[in-house]
């Protein structure tokens, strides 16, 4: 199975474009989108970009987006995925944009959502966990302390973010992989197969 994963949109056409020649180019299974889909708004712009994808698509919300934009998500043809769990060929993905801490805290404190993060789960982000492929200026980790540990705690397999447009890239732990596929500087995503082993790679 392949997924095409890609963050950072910020409202501009081409990087939609690139998107859609690596739909053209790879043939992905599955396209997720961690997040600032716009710049700012509005929620139409959300919409009408994630219904040019072709396929099926998840998608979350990031810091950038307005109040508008989840509720335009669930009103285009992807499946707005902010703290669901979704099953999808066979494989467990759960959302939690990482915007506001607390949904963090929220989310993984609920008894019955406890179970839903195991060791083959794709945990979808807008925000980075903190020391992942979050620096900034001077070398400063900016990701979320609370993604952090929930990480640590659970262990998923994947984790796919975006947000930080200075670090994009992948880091391997001894139990998960944290990609993020921020479009905001360079590059146009990424694309993971998966597998025993996962494969993962940047798109230019």
């Amino acid at each position: 199975m392949k997924i095409l994963a890609a963050a950072d949109i910020h409202g501009a056409q081409y990087r939609l474009n690139l998107i859609l020649e690596n739909i053209e180019r790879y043939h992905p299974d599955l396209v997720i989108i961690c997040g600032d889909i716009t710049q700012f708004g509005p929620g139409d712009v959300a919409k009408n970009f994630l219904n040019q994808l072709p396929g099926e698509t998840l998608a979350i919300p990031g810091n950038i987006d307005t109040a508008d934009v989840p509720q335009a998500i669930k009103e285009s043809k992807a499946t707005y995925l902010h703290m669901k769990k979704h099953d999808a060929h066979g494989l467990s993905f759960i959302g939690v944009s990482g915007v506001n801490p607390g949904d963090i805290e929220l989310f993984f404190t609920d008894e019955e959502k406890k179970t839903w993060i195991t060791k083959d789960t794709i945990l979808v982000s807008h925000v980075p966990p903190k020391g992942y492929q979050d620096r900034v200026f001077f070398g400063m980790h900016s990701g979320s302390e609370e993604l952090r540990r929930v990480v640590d705690a659970y262990h998923p397999q994947l984790v796919l973010c975006g947000h930080i447009h200075e670090d994009p890239g992948i880091t391997k732990t001894d139990d998960t992989i944290i990609i993020n596929c921020s479009m905001g500087k360079r590059g146009s995503g990424a694309l993971i197969i998966m597998g025993t082993p996962l494969k993962a790679e940047m798109l230019d």
